[in-house]
């Protein structure tokens, strides 16, 4: 519960502003954080969502030309997803909101309990074997 509200809440910077929903901006904020390219199956792991929606969400940006597919020369059948310039700005202008926004939900907490929490979060991350590499992601089946 406390995940979906703290989602929601930063969720009005990029709706409201950008015409972003939640999916499109896990797609965009997980290929802004890698920098890299990486497949549609990666961000459906690394963020929990379900295939069928990250596919939705990666069709609407490419209509509106903040990602592109690379395709792999050796299997036309595969390809990664990676940022456009357009894309990279828009994450760019973005973060310093998001991050003054999630500063502002956890100023309840002290400097000591904000850095035990992140630790704690770490510790149960590294407990549930979260994917951490794209290569990790697109070994997995079923994402």
């Amino acid at each position: 519960r406390l995940a979906a509200e703290v989602s929601s809440a930063l969720s009005v910077e990029y709706q409201q502003r950008y015409g972003l929903d939640i999916p499109e901006w896990r797609v965009l904020a997980t290929l802004g954080f890698r920098n890299d390219a990486c497949s549609a199956q990666y961000i459906s792991h690394c963020t929990r969502t379900h295939k069928s929606t990250i596919s939705r969400a990666v069709t609407a940006l490419m209509a509106r030309q903040l990602i592109e597919r690379i395709e792999n020369t050796h299997d036309r059948r595969e390809f990664k997803l990676r940022l456009t310039r357009k894309g990279a700005a828009l994450y760019q202008k973005l973060i310093p909101r998001l991050l003054r926004r999630e500063q502002e939900i956890l100023s309840c907490l002290s400097a000591q309990e904000r850095k035990d929490f992140a630790h704690v979060l770490g510790k149960i991350e590294k407990s549930l074997g979260l994917v951490q590499t794209s290569g990790e992601a697109d070994a997995k089946q079923g994402y």
